[in-house]
Parts: C-alpha cells; structure tokens; sequence
C-alpha cells in the first residue's frame, strides 16, 4: 500500500473540511494536527481550496497528509496534485480521477458502495475505497464486505461520529474520515483552539482504542 495511505490507516482518522473560512485554515489544521488526526480532507467544493492545500501543506505536509476531497474529474485531479495534495478522494467510482492519481502516483480514495464497485475500483488500481454514506449502511456491511474482499482497504465515509466509528473499525474499516463530528467549526471561527482539539481528540481516542482493543 503507498506510504500515505499506510499513514492514513495507521492512524485511522481523516478529517474533513468543507466550506471552511480560508483566513483560518492554517491554525485550524494546525489544531487538528495536534490533536492526532492522521490527515486533512479539503474539499475542493470549497472556496479556495486549491490555495488552502497549498497553505495547509506548506504549513504542516511533513505532520500529515493534506488531501483533496470532493474532486469529481481528471481535471480537478490534476489541479489539486499541482496544489500539492498527496492523496485524492472522491464521492463515486471517478475512472478518470483514480487514472489521473495512479500516473501521477497519488493515492485516490474512491467513493464506491456496492461490492462491484469496490472491486472495479481496486482492478483499476485503487488501493482504499472509500464507503459512502456510511452511516447508511452500517457498520455490519463493513464486516460482510470484508469476508470475500479482505484485500481491498475501506474508510468509512458519511455520517460517522464518535460512537460509530468505533463500530466502523471493529467491523474492519482502516480509517473513517468526518467533518461536524469531528471539527467544531464553531469554535474554530471564534479561535478557540484548545476546544477545536479537544472535540476532535474524541474521535481520534475512540477510534486510536478501537485499533489497540
């Protein structure tokens, strides 16, 4: 598996941003990084995105992966490897996307939800999928997929939060990745830093104690 997505399941906790104020991303991501998040997710559905990968990778790339998130083309692809991404995720079975990301060797983590499309991602040279929505289908799903499919690395995606995702690991997803669950933006727009990482370390702690159990 490439390195950063080695990293990413390791960890086990992607966090998502998405419409996130481009003047606070920097310090936000720096939180989120000391809280023990594995990566950071910019959706490229986002007002400056691409600059804020770009900001976010300069100012903590060497703590954790910067992705990009929401990108739905080859195209969107290629611009957010240029802005720096080191992986790429997308909502569906993006063909175009994941054939950008392997010539490019940058991970692509693709939306799928049935098992073809897991196994068409994973023949076209996607080495995690990512199960969306989640919480929609349930942690059980995870647990069946993996009976047949034990080759194919899952991060579940939609809906996760503190109680579930320990569910979501058990059940054998690698990583789960969130967003309000997991980022209180709230705080992060007031500046109250200590409270954006205290709320993202619960997920990080649960998530951390269900890979050791």
């Amino acid at each position: 598996m490439h390195a950063v997505l080695e990293h990413v399941a390791q960890n086990g906790v992607v966090a998502i941003l998405r419409g996130v104020d481009p003047g606070i991303l920097v310090p936000l991501g720096q939180a989120l990084a000391d809280a023990g998040v594995g990566a950071i997710e910019i959706t490229l559905n986002s007002e400056g995105a691409l600059q804020g990968i770009t900001a976010l990778k300069e100012a903590i790339g060497e703590k954790l992966p910067i992705g990009a998130g929401t990108v739905m083309t080859g195209e969107d692809a290629h611009a957010a490897i240029k802005a720096g991404a080191t992986f790429v995720l997308t909502p569906h079975l993006a063909e175009e996307t994941l054939a950008v990301c392997c010539q490019a060797n940058i991970p692509a983590v693709i939306g799928v939800m049935t098992p073809t499309e897991a196994v068409k991602a994973y023949e076209l040279g996607c080495e995690m999928v990512k199960i969306f929505p989640a919480a929609s289908i349930g942690a059980n799903y995870f647990r069946e997929l993996r009976g047949p499919l034990p080759q194919i690395a899952t991060m579940a995606v939609g809906g996760v939060n503190k109680d579930n995702a320990v569910e979501f690991i058990k059940a054998g997803a690698r990583a789960v990745g969130a967003g309000g669950q997991l980022v209180d933006f709230a705080a992060a727009a007031r500046g109250d830093w200590e409270a954006v990482k205290r709320k993202a370390n619960e997920i990080v702690a649960a998530v951390h104690a269900a890979k050791h159990d």
